[in-house]
């Protein structure tokens, strides 16, 4: 395998990196779980300007309008994570439902939406989990009953993330309960402000509300909002899905975590000794190096993939699976790294950089089961990437 850049690419890659040098005064420093500030807006449109954000999105909507091309793109990824500058913005309205609308939506729909969510004029929630409807999703019971041109939603989400900032959620409703489970199912656009929508946070580990139980009262919502057509829901829900797994496991968080591990081995010291020459520490840290490797390796073949227009599809689960179980296993060596001072947590002032990554060790976990947890993830590549026989179902009673 060649894995060195044509002399086009590597031009491609110095302009990348001139970019990031003359623009390094306009990193945002505003970043955060919240609505973005706005040093993060002029980032983010400084960066689709230039084709670093939303590259092959179609100028009509707001993007670049560049062709594909899966060596550049990786090029970006690899220069801003050298360089430890913020990418795009992403979130579950950019990474998960523009791609969807691009994939499935109406021209409408396309035009009303996509270009203010790429801007961060419009922060989107996911209403997907319930309270009884988890892992088998197609299980949901929030309804929407016809009354006119409107649906009239009653019913409830669970670990919505952002939903205390956002503008609008896509939402899956059941919409023809007489329907095979699966085929009743109906995805559906409306803002959070609609009345009878009402958010309660959920304070988790980490002692922050990342995410929030969301209960619909009556809520009205215009049927023209459904993407795809009513009842294809749950294809449409799969394409969103697709991306949100790529997302949950990106490799490049991996090889930015390492990086930033080694700095911190080579400061730390036990008995006046580096934790970079300790034998034990730098043994997890190499076993840990070679998964990041694999996992950047295995993003070769996803990119070969995409070029020859093979389905990525399944392979992609393997980039959520390993992914986000190695970025917990990176932290988790970063907090031992840190020894004692790697247990502090809250507001003691011996926190090293405000407790980074002792938040990360937690929040990993809602990510690891976020998408699917690695159970069905196994399941899904087993038996749809291996063909093996589906698992079998105890049988009741």
């Amino acid at each position: 395998m060649d894995l060195a850049y044509s002399p086009e690419y590597e031009a491609f890659r110095a302009q990348v990196r001139g970019f990031l040098e003359r623009t390094k005064d306009k990193w945002p420093k505003d970043r955060g779980m919240g609505r973005p500030g706005p040093e993060t807006l002029a980032w983010q449109k400084l960066l689709i300007e230039n084709g670093y954000a939303a590259r092959t999105i179609p100028r009509e909507y707001g993007g670049y309008g560049a062709e594909p091309d899966v060596l550049k793109s990786r090029i970006i990824a690899e220069e801003f994570t050298r360089a430890g500058a913020p990418g795009g913005m992403g979130g579950q309205g950019i990474s998960m439902l523009v791609p969807t609308l691009l994939e499935v939506g109406s021209e409408e729909q396309k035009r009303t939406y996509i270009e203010p969510t790429l801007k961060g004029e419009i922060i989107w929630c996911q209403g997907y989990s319930e309270p009884g409807s988890g892992s088998d999703l197609a299980s949901l019971q929030t309804k929407a009953v016809e009354d006119g041109r409107d649906f009239v939603i009653n019913g409830q989400k669970i670990w919505t993330s952002t939903a205390a900032q956002a503008d609008m959620m896509f939402c899956l409703v059941r919409t023809e309960s007489e329907r095979a489970k699966h085929q009743g199912i109906s995805y559906l656009l409306f803002p959070m402000s609609t009345p009878g929508i009402e958010v309660r946070p959920l304070k988790t580990m980490t002692g922050s509300a990342e995410f929030n139980e969301v209960f619909f009262t009556d809520v009205r919502v215009p049927q023209d909002s459904v993407v795809a057509g009513r009842g294809q829901g749950w294809f449409v829900a799969n394409a969103t899905l697709k991306h949100e797994r790529g997302m949950l496991g990106d490799p490049n968080a991996g090889q930015t975590r390492l990086k930033q591990i080694v700095e911190l081995m080579q400061t730390e010291t036990v008995s006046g000794e580096k934790l970079m020459d300790n034998p034990v520490f730098r043994d997890r840290l190499m076993k840990l190096q070679a998964r990041v490797l694999a996992m950047q390796f295995h993003g070769l073949r996803l990119l070969t993939a995409a070029a020859t227009g093979d389905d990525v599809g399944i392979a992609r689960l393997i980039v959520k699976l390993e992914g986000c179980e190695l970025n917990h296993q990176l932290a988790a060596l970063a907090i031992d790294v840190l020894g004692e001072l790697g247990v502090l947590y809250g507001t003691s002032p011996h926190l090293r950089n405000h407790g980074r990554w002792q938040w990360m060790y937690m929040f990993d976990l809602g990510l690891i089961i976020g998408g699917g947890t690695a159970q069905i993830q196994k399941n899904i590549i087993s038996e749809r990437g291996l063909g093996m026989p589906r698992e079998p179902k105890l049988a009741s009673g």
